[in-house]
């Protein structure tokens, strides 16, 4: 996962979900902790997040995670970058699929050696 994706995902997930810690982020990202600890300050320090102690919780380190103007604005336009990466990675793909689908379609006409006629020697 590059950077922008890194960032995107860590974006979307704190937008939907402002209270998870960063372990829960690791988990749903599927990342380290330490990877999560990473994204997450650098998305703070870009200003996209917000970092706000919970006052309720019992745990005085957890905190609430906002999405800024800017960070809202930054995740679209990240957004709009992936889908367009997406849409140029499934172009390659279904390249590359019609070309394989040619390929097997090409080796089924073609007779396979175990198949062709033998000739004898000697025989005409």
């Amino acid at each position: 996962m590059d950077t922008e994706e890194l960032h995107l995902q860590v974006l979307r997930l704190l937008d939907d979900n402002p209270h998870l810690s960063q372990r829960q982020i690791a988990g749903e990202l599927g990342l380290s902790v330490g990877k999560t600890n990473y994204a997450v300050r650098s998305v703070i320090e870009r200003g996209w997040v917000k970092a706000q102690n919970f006052s309720h919780s019992p745990n005085k380190r957890r905190y609430l995670y906002r999405l800024t103007p800017a960070g809202v604005s930054e995740k679209a336009q990240l957004a709009y970058r992936h889908l367009q990466r997406k849409r140029a990675e499934h172009e390659r793909l279904m390249q590359e699929i019609e070309q394989l689908r040619a390929e097997v379609e090409a080796a089924d006409k073609t007779p396979a050696a175990d198949d062709a006629p033998t000739r004898n020697p000697g025989q005409s």
